[in-house]
């Protein structure tokens, strides 16, 4: 595995004023927060400001240039890192600590509420690159698609949205918030007149939209069902195997040896609270993010075997109108929309937007849309690389005391994804 990647930033819109930035913690420099400086190859460390929201001493954008043109970066190994995309710039802010204060969508005063951006995840450590285009907080305006070379000739390609994706994104929530009368409408962000981003329904409370009870009639027709002589069985794709399910005489589901409560609309839509609370137990843990992600898609009632394949999904009211939307949308159906949208059958195909491999060569990160449905994309003759700088330092042990925390089997999820790669950064 090396211990840098390049990164290729191609302007695939009509914007000539686009910037990245790219945040993460620096393995490979004791697990400081970082930014990749404007040159694209060194990197910055935040020192401790003199008090609460002190501006970052260094200009950190890196310049996305002119229509058609790349920009080539290097990174070290990095766990958690973000490549924000903005039309103009972005204010991070440094709190004492340092903390590094990263964009909001959900504080109105924050700088960059009203500005353009959007981001892909990344982790780079030991054992791969691990990427993905996440919608698990907001849909930005900005279309972003990535590409992953490996040494092997191989390609992995994730399309993301067309340059119309997100007002059409809009438009689909309006029209079902006339139909059923919930706020997917008020999820919609505007700006100067045109759609600025749009929340996921989990922060719709951010914008006054509430889903309170809205999942509340299927959890009961799903409670009923499994109260009844039916069974769900549930693959754990681990070392428990097919556990089955049913409702017990105290009106829990007890799946296995393990029991769940029934959800609430909340635990439904954020996959991390009531039931769906992870903790000790491996197998509850394997459990959690297959039966979470089948609530959220609304499959619990027209299949028993879970996961279920992809032509299951969201087959009918209630259902998470923005990650059904969302996946209709992009133009290969793959994206992070909520939290567990990696969960998925065996023979399955991803639906969650990412790509990994051991062997990386090239990410490339494509911003605009206008040739997303295209493929792979090759690098331009105009492109501008930056000279790279080879990181050769050894991972430094774990802090003191910090014990390294075991992976639940074939953990999955966008956040369990990237703190796993993030426990696996110190070994």
């Amino acid at each position: 595995m090396p211990d840098s990647l390049q990164i290729a930033l191609k302007n695939d819109s009509d914007l000539d004023n686009l910037h990245a930035y790219i945040t993460g913690i620096a393995i490979q420099q004791g697990g400081q927060r970082c930014i990749l400086k404007a040159n694209g190859h060194d990197l910055y460390f935040p020192q401790n400001p003199p008090s609460i929201g002190s501006p970052l001493a260094e200009d950190c954008a890196i310049s996305l240039g002119t229509p058609g043109n790349t920009t080539t970066v290097t990174i070290p190994q990095i766990a958690g890192g973000r490549i924000w995309i903005v039309e103009g710039n972005l204010t991070f802010l440094i709190n004492p600590g340092p903390a590094l204060v990263e964009p909001s969508v959900l504080n109105p005063s924050d700088p960059n509420a009203g500005v353009n951006f959007g981001f892909a995840e990344f982790t780079l450590n030991n054992d791969q690159l691990y990427a993905n285009i996440s919608y698990v907080d907001f849909a930005p305006r900005i279309p972003i698609a990535i590409t992953l070379q490996q040494a092997s000739g191989q390609s992995q390609h994730v399309a993301g949205m067309a340059p119309d994706g997100l007002d059409r994104l809009a438009d689909s929530l309006r029209q079902q918030s006339q139909k059923d009368g919930r706020p997917w409408d008020k999820l919609v962000v505007d700006k100067d007149g045109r759609n600025l981003r749009i929340l996921n329904a989990t922060h719709g409370n951010a914008v006054g939209a509430s889903f309170d009870g809205y999942y509340e009639p299927h959890i009961e027709e799903v409670w009923n069902k499994y109260s009844s002589g039916a069974s769900m069985k549930i693959n754990t794709q681990a070392g428990p195997g097919v556990l089955e399910g049913r409702i017990g005489d105290n009106g829990e589901l007890k799946i296995g040896e393990e029991s769940f409560s029934k959800p609430n609309s909340a635990d439904v839509f954020g996959c991390n609270s009531g039931p769906f609370t992870t903790g000790p137990s491996a197998t509850r843990n394997a459990i959690i993010p297959r039966l979470a992600a089948a609530f959220h898609r609304s499959t619990l009632l027209v299949t028993e075997d879970h996961p279920s394949d992809p032509s299951t999904f969201y087959p009918q009211e209630p259902t998470n109108f923005y990650a059904k939307f969302l996946h209709e949308i992009n133009l290969d159906k793959k994206g992070y929309a909520f939290a567990y949208d990696d969960v998925q059958p065996d023979s399955g195909e991803d639906q969650s937007g990412k790509v990994n491999a051991g062997d990386p060569v090239l990410f490339t990160v494509t911003v605009g849309g206008k040739s997303a449905a295209g493929g792979a994309p090759q690098q331009p003759a105009n492109q501008q690389p930056m000279q790279p700088q080879t990181y050769d330092r050894a991972p430094p042990p774990p802090p003191p005391g910090q014990e390294q925390p075991q992976a639940p089997p074939q953990e999955v999820g966008l956040k369990g994804k990237l703190s796993g790669f993030a426990n696996k950064m110190f070994k």
